[in-house]
């Protein structure tokens, strides 16, 4: 084993995205993840493309370096091979509702008792203090009850949308993984475990409001809420002649320099466009006039006259682009492995790299119950 949290057990009560993404990453960084699963198993092992039952694409992704074991919280033995599970962990991590929690026994306070060293995480869609607790949540009610899918109207004439991607369940994911490490250091210290809550909803709100709460954080308000830059209608990848590019000049400098390499002194002197507070008064204008700027030349012609300078620009790529991506490539980042079951597969690379103690990919996302029996015979041995 590698990693930073060689050492460190965590059971895994978690399901479909939030939690495992959050596992998955202590997993990556050298945890011992006990996958608990009902006997039905994670709801995304079933969500397709896959090439056997219980083993699709997303499922896969999101559970490497785990270990599986079937248990049925209704079964009076399985409940005990779980306490055994909880005598031994360093971490328990939850996505079950409180009140089903507190019904099982599984409660913070119930455990603490007997594990004063655990680290209790609940991961929900709202906190148990307000009054939206208990509420069923998934990524898509998050993004409407936060304010998300109304942002993402601003550029979409006015209709709220979705972010194409679980962006609730991964950001709070992340939150989890975050606050387990902090509880886990402070441990260190005190010697204490302690219950961490994390919920969906007021993790996105924090999230989100970080730059739009804007005018609202000054009592009284100080003009309108949201970060007009953000939102102006102007703000999207710029359509080229042939294609379409992601460009952002951001300093006065580097809007000086696109100026005068389109041949647009004029631009530069222009009061709206001379300083930081002129361009954010005047957002809107000043996008649409790069827009119609960028629409005058290729794709390629932008990539030759943006090349040697510090402007920031990209070509738009397609999720196929960035499967050979030549920075990707070069640091390794998708790897091809062999799955047991599965065959071949291409799977992500670990972003964060300790110089030391790195993570690595140790074992494929695991089949329905694979470490049922292994895990058993451990709690027999007692290790």
């Amino acid at each position: 084993m590698s990693g930073p949290l060689q050492g460190i057990r965590v059971i895994d009560l978690t399901t479909v995205a939030m939690g495992p993404w959050a596992t998955q990453t202590l997993g990556d960084m050298g945890a011992d993840v006990i996958k608990v699963e009902a006997p039905a198993g994670d709801h995304f092992r079933v969500v397709p493309p896959g090439r056997h039952p219980q083993m699709g694409a997303t499922f896969l992704n999101l559970n490497r370096n785990k270990r599986s074991i079937v248990l049925d919280l209704k079964s009076p033995e399985d409940m005990a091979v779980l306490a055994e599970l909880l005598a031994s962990a360093d971490v328990f991590v939850c996505n079950v509702r409180p009140q089903s929690l507190r019904k099982l026994g599984l409660d913070y306070p119930s455990l603490a008792a007997r594990h004063p060293r655990l680290i209790y995480c609940g991961a929900y869609g709202f906190s148990e203090r307000g009054p939206y607790a208990g509420r069923p949540a998934y990524d898509d009610i998050i993004q409407a009850m936060s304010g998300l899918a109304h942002l993402q109207g601003a550029n979409n004439g006015g209709v709220p949308s979705y972010v194409n991607t679980i962006v609730a369940d991964k950001i709070t994911g992340l939150t989890l993984t975050a606050s387990i490490a902090m509880a886990l250091y402070e441990r260190e210290r005190s010697g204490l475990g302690q219950a961490i809550e994390v919920p969906m909803f007021e993790t996105m709100v924090a999230f989100n409001l970080v730059e739009h709460l804007s005018g609202a954080t000054f009592v009284p308000g100080a003009g309108d809420m949201g970060y007009d830059r953000v939102l102006s209608e102007h703000r999207r990848p710029y359509r080229t002649r042939d294609g379409f590019i992601g460009l952002l000049p951001y300093t006065n400098n580097h809007w000086l320099s696109l100026f005068r390499r389109v041949g647009r002194d004029d631009l530069a002197e222009h009061p709206h466009f001379r300083d930081a507070p002129s361009r954010a008064r005047h957002v809107d204008e000043v996008y649409g006039v790069l827009a119609d700027l960028v629409a005058q030349r290729s794709t390629q012609e932008w990539i030759d006259l943006l090349s040697d300078c510090d402007i920031p620009f990209t070509p738009v790529k397609s999720l196929t682009d960035l499967l050979d991506d030549p920075h990707l490539r070069a640091v390794g980042f998708f790897h091809e492995t062999g799955h047991p079951s599965e065959g071949p597969l291409r799977t992500l690379g670990i972003p964060v790299t300790f110089s030391r103690t790195p993570g690595a990919l140790r074992r494929p996302a695991p089949t329905l119950d694979e470490h049922g029996a292994e895990i058993r015979r451990e709690l027999e041995a007692g290790s």
